[in-house]
């Protein structure tokens, strides 16, 4: 019985520190797949723009809410993959504003909104270039984004 009672412990500890390792190493999976999805640009919206103008961007600015479900797949399916990223990351200045929460409001008065979400791509001034409304899949994405650096003189 002693035999049997050493087998389990011997067993759980080996099993305890598989999942510790295991874990760890999703943990460092997941920093390298952070640097694979578009790089949102936290700050103010005041920030943002004097940024925008300072590097000759245009600002891809996703106005999405909480407990939009196309929000939610843009974010999963979408701005997470390497192709999609590589244009967004290279040409503009990415941004992520929930429109019900700090100065969401009061851009979504400047911007006005007609549906989540809504994908604009700002100038450094503060002028809409495009604006484009609800789930977009990773190749119209891609076209979009290209027309625009495209036709605002960026370099795909």
């Amino acid at each position: 019985m002693k035999i049997f009672k050493k087998l389990v412990f011997i067993l759980a500890v080996s099993a305890a520190s598989l999942m510790a390792v295991h874990a760890e190493a999703g943990d460092k999976n997941d920093e390298k797949g952070a640097d694979k999805g578009i790089v949102f640009v936290p700050g103010s919206w005041a920030q943002i723009l004097k940024k925008a103008k300072a590097e000759n961007k245009i600002i891809f600015f996703d106005a999405y809410t909480t407990w939009c479900g196309p929000c939610k797949m843009l974010q999963k399916n979408v701005f997470t993959r390497p192709d999609v990223a590589d244009v967004f990351n290279k040409n503009f200045i990415n941004v992520k504003v929930d429109m019900e929460k700090g100065e969401g409001p009061m851009l979504a008065e400047r911007y006005p909104l007609e549906g989540y979400p809504t994908l604009f791509f700002i100038d450094g001034d503060g002028h809409v270039v495009k604006e484009i409304i609800g789930y977009q899949n990773p190749e119209t994405l891609i076209k979009v984004g290209k027309a625009v650096a495209k036709k605002n003189g960026a370099l795909l």
